[in-house]
């Protein structure tokens, strides 16, 4: 598992071999169980992580208290909850694994270390924040700019087969609509047969 993420990064930056031995000196690999939850709401986070497999949800509470999910992420992606990590400040949601997943933890403070060493670790740090930035400037224009049902496809060809690995509620909660309306959305599609 550490070898998948040490290839992610040696495809953005260049590492020697001492610096590829300390990246992976500083990384745990951690197993969740559907359900379990990596990082919890009010937890100040002192690690970021490379997902090697399976599913990840981010999500809050609203005023209501109704769950909101913020985002997913798959298999390859980097997940983390950077303000609150780099703040050194409690998380504002929660991580929870949606499958069976496995994580390569990197130490924060440890890699800050490298960080401040190697001026390659700036280009990852910014390929990544350039990523989460425009995910974020996307996600925002769907939710003030189009349908339900373009956000829906929006969010299939962004995330394909994950609407078959995933319960619906989490996905409605998603695009900001009911599990009705998203239902009705697919029987609109030919994606599923209400009778």
């Amino acid at each position: 598992m550490k070898e998948q993420f040490l290839h992610f990064v040696l495809k953005i930056i260049s590492l020697n071999q001492d610096e590829q031995e300390k990246l992976t000196s500083i990384c745990d690999i951690t197993h969740l169980k559907k359900g379990e939850l990596w990082l919890r709401e009010g937890q100040i986070p002192k690690s970021f992580a490379f997902l090697a497999q399976g599913i990840l949800r981010i999500y809050y509470a609203d005023d209501q208290g109704s769950y909101v999910t913020k985002s997913f992420f798959q298999k390859g992606s980097v997940v983390s909850a950077y303000t609150a990590m780099q703040g050194n400040e409690a998380a504002y949601f929660n991580i929870e694994a949606l499958t069976e997943t496995v994580l390569v933890e990197v130490n924060y403070q440890k890699w800050l270390e490298m960080y401040h060493t190697n001026s390659g670790w700036k280009d990852f740090l910014l390929t990544l924040l350039t990523k989460g930035y425009i995910k974020k400037e996307r996600r925002e224009r769907e939710l003030l700019q189009l349908s339900a049902e373009d956000r829906y496809n929006n969010f299939l060809n962004e995330y394909p087969d994950l609407d078959k690995k995933i319960n619906q509620h989490y996905i409605a909660s998603y695009l900001g609509i009911t599990p009705v309306a998203l239902s009705r959305i697919r029987k609109k599609m030919g994606l599923i047969n209400m009778g």
